[in-house]
């Protein structure tokens, strides 16, 4: 009986970005054994420099061009706003066989933006893992990140199915449920479950940092379990969320429409005093709260399962 294949999934990956989501990829990479070598790209020698203490990655590099040169695996992981740019930049330098996918929070913004800069016999699966914290930087990251958690892939129509199959184990082995998935309806799904919920964070924290009846200190001083959840989501990287809001309008706008419907109802409720009509609602998000932990997606831990590894 011959001894199982040892060798890693892919012989080189070149992470794009090297944040909370591409230094949690070199941990959990180096934990399972899938690369040979893993080369980051950072604009910034600052943060080049922090990345090269920490040890996570073989090289380090400053050049699009040089960091995917012989790269079997291609991971775009820096805002969103920035894919057209940089795949128009790396696309020609990107070997035949390769896979080119990313980890952006929206898919039809990546599709228009990096599908025509992708040369032909290079294979394109965008992809998006639902896990991060409100760290970043390349010291935020930590292997356990991706565990439990889903990973959705988009491929387009006429994909390379092994290609598919291959990203997919990759996937699994960061330690992620894997799910494919159409773009547009991803981004329909993303913007009720993450997408409005930080747009509802980002709002509440600034109306209450603006109200002139209550004072900076008070609000910090008396911060409840909710507001203080909701300055968790609303502290998550500036750049990154403007840039998927502005590239995933349609979808968070078809639902905030809805929400504001569903808002001027409980409005009415709370008005007209219509105490079984708040009873019911709250019933309702109650049993999907219980849901989620039943799902494996949370902990009813008072900590929502949040440790101190995932820089809470």
């Amino acid at each position: 009986m011959s001894a199982p294949d040892s060798s890693p999934l892919f012989g080189n990956v070149a992470l794009i970005g090297i944040g909370l989501i591409g230094s949690s990829m070199a941990h959990a990479m180096r934990r399972a054994n899938l690369a040979g070598h893993i080369a980051g790209y950072a604009r910034r020698p600052e943060t080049r420099a922090v990345a090269e203490k920490i040890g996570f990655a073989d090289s380090l590099h400053g050049d699009l061009a040089e960091c995917v040169k012989n790269a079997d695996l291609v991971v775009l992981a820096t805002p969103v706003g920035s894919f057209a740019e940089i795949a128009s930049e790396l696309g020609p330098h990107l070997k035949r066989g390769a896979i080119i996918t990313d980890v952006g929070s929206v898919k039809m913004a990546v599709v228009r933006d990096v599908g025509p800069f992708v040369p032909e016999g290079v294979h394109f699966i965008p992809g998006h893992p639902i896990a991060g914290t409100e760290q970043s930087g390349p010291d935020s990251g930590f292997a356990e990140l991706f565990d439990g958690r889903w990973c959705i892939l988009t491929p387009p129509p006429g994909t390379d199915v092994d290609a598919v199959a291959k990203l997919k184990t990759y996937w699994e082995k960061l330690g992620s449920n894997v799910e494919v998935m159409e773009p547009k309806h991803h981004d329909l799904v993303l913007a009720i479950v993450s997408h409005l919920p930080h747009l509802i964070a980002y709002n509440i924290v600034g109306t209450a940092a603006d109200l002139e009846t209550v004072t900076q200190s008070e609000v910090i001083k008396f911060s409840a379990s909710g507001f203080r959840d909701f300055t968790r989501i609303a502290a998550s990287d500036p750049t990154m969320w403007r840039d998927i809001f502005l590239n995933n309008r349609d979808a968070v706008l078809e639902m905030l429409g809805r929400f504001n419907e569903d808002l001027a109802a409980l409005q009415r409720a709370i008005r007209w005093g219509d105490g079984d009509a708040l009873f019911n609602l709250f019933t309702r998000t109650r049993a999907i709260r219980r849901s989620i932990v039943e799902a494996g997606q949370d902990t009813a831990a008072p900590n929502f399962g949040r440790s101190g590894k995932e820089k809470n």
